[in-house]
């Protein structure tokens, strides 16, 4: 008797849980995600009240076609949709891809603008200032699209993916290379160096995505320690910090960097605050400065263009109460909001590998400035020249934040090289790839 009450239950335990593994095969694209997104999207998003007060997610063929119809426009021009494992992947730099951005100089010639070390194209030793006057095997002119923009037709970013590339160097000799796509881990600091002008030792930092190190508790970057050690030995007197194709990334490693960069006097002041929908007040959080490492400066300069978004924002808006700020380049991106994954607190879209980042909140710095969805203004428009490699001085926009520690501003010869490209490598990409552009 005792060994068939086993065998029943055996049995019983058995079926329960074939059962509950068939409950939880994923479908990430059902009615039944999309529900979670809705409920998810009533709690935690920013502008909640101007959700629709019902919807019929049959009416939607996708996650992302469901999304875009809700979200709050034109202002939300940044929630998305991602996986999981996408998304804790890019916020600690591992990536897919070539490795490498473009733009195009005023004559509307196409070069690189930066290449990450470990990345296929890193590792073929491609570098900024190489110009692209072919992809496979197509000149540029031939992928402008009908709206006066380009459509570079690169793929996915898969690992195996291939595509050819002639290049003009600097030297004036050309060279063809194929690449292919595989995964690397990006870096975050493309180019530091120390300048000597009129008596100072000058920083030269180029800054590119806010990405924490791995497996760091509290989460934070190991080369902006490196860096911020580097210009510390060297006692530099001013910071140029060049931001121009930083598309944001961690506000923790945001928090990191204004921390070395605020002086001591102003530790524990308040750094920014963010405010949250009605429902969720009680999240909301007021951040304070502490002081890290030992730089002084009163002033900081920063290299910007339409690609400084978002947590690069974060930190030129935290630290102007604190400094004299100056901005060369063009207007910053716009997107004074931010964002969390809100997963962990939907199993419906834990459990089908949905990750859902809706804008969550707004960033306000100590004196309230919280509305710049227009971006920030240059101070002094310069164009970029993206034919020069970094820490080149005939690089425009370099050139004119050193006439800048020099003068205090720029004269009219700089001024006059403006202009506003007409296709940008930001706004090519959306969702988690725009926060971390490259191709």
């Amino acid at each position: 008797m005792t060994n068939s009450k086993w065998i029943v239950r055996s049995l019983m335990f058995f079926f329960f849980s074939c059962d509950q593994t068939e409950d939880i095969i994923p479908e990430p694209q059902s009615d039944q995600v999309r529900g979670a997104i809705f409920e998810s999207m009533q709690e935690w998003y920013y502008w909640n009240t101007e959700l629709p007060a019902t919807v019929n997610t049959a009416d939607y063929s996708s996650n992302e076609d469901f999304l875009n119809a809700i979200i709050n426009k034109p202002l939300d021009r940044f929630s998305y949709l991602t996986t999981q494992e996408a998304f804790n992947n890019a916020f600690v730099g591992r990536n897919a891809g070539h490795g490498f951005g473009f733009a195009f100089d005023a004559s509307e010639r196409l070069f690189l603008t930066f290449v990450y070390e470990e990345s296929p194209a890193g590792k073929d030793g491609w570098k900024r200032g190489w110009e692209i006057t072919a992809i496979n095997g197509k000149p540029i002119a031939q992928y402008r699209n009908s709206t006066g923009g380009y459509d570079f037709q690169l793929g996915a970013p898969d690992p195996g993916i291939s595509n050819s590339f002639t290049f003009k160097l600097p030297d004036g000799t050309t060279t063809s290379r194929t690449n292919v796509k595989a995964e690397y881990q990006s870096n975050s600091v493309l180019h530091q160096e120390i300048i000597s002008l009129a008596g100072k030792k000058v920083g030269y930092w180029v800054y590119q995505s806010f990405k924490a190190t791995a497996g760091q508790s509290p989460t934070k970057s190991l080369e902006v320690d490196e860096s911020m050690k580097y210009f510390e030995e060297a006692g530099i007197d001013e910071l140029i910090i060049d931001l121009r194709y930083n598309g944001g990334g961690s506000v923790a490693v945001a928090e990191q960097i204004n921390n070395y960069l605020i002086q001591a006097s102003n530790s524990n002041k308040l750094m920014y605050t963010n405010k949250l929908n009605s429902l969720k007040t009680e999240n909301q959080k007021s951040v304070n400065f502490r002081k890290a490492g030992n730089l002084k400066l009163d002033k900081l300069i920063f290299i910007t263009a339409r690609g400084t978004a978002s947590a690069s924002e974060l930190v030129i808006n935290s630290l102007s109460p604190y400094f004299d700020v100056t901005l060369v380049g063009d207007n910053t991106f716009g997107k004074p909001v931010g964002s969390f994954p809100l997963s962990p607190y939907n199993n419906t879209l834990k459990n089908n590998n949905v990750e859902l980042v809706p804008i969550t909140f707004a960033i306000a710095n100590s004196e309230g400035k919280a509305d710049y969805f227009d971006g920030f203004p240059a101070d002094f428009a310069v164009g970029d020249t993206p034919q020069f490699n970094w820490g080149n001085q005939n690089d425009l926009r370099l050139a004119a934040a050193l006439i800048v520690v020099e003068n205090g501003s720029v004269g009219g010869r700089l001024l006059t090289t403006y202009y506003r490209p007409k296709w940008e490598m930001i706004d090519q990409f959306s969702g988690l790839q725009q926060e971390f552009p490259a191709y």
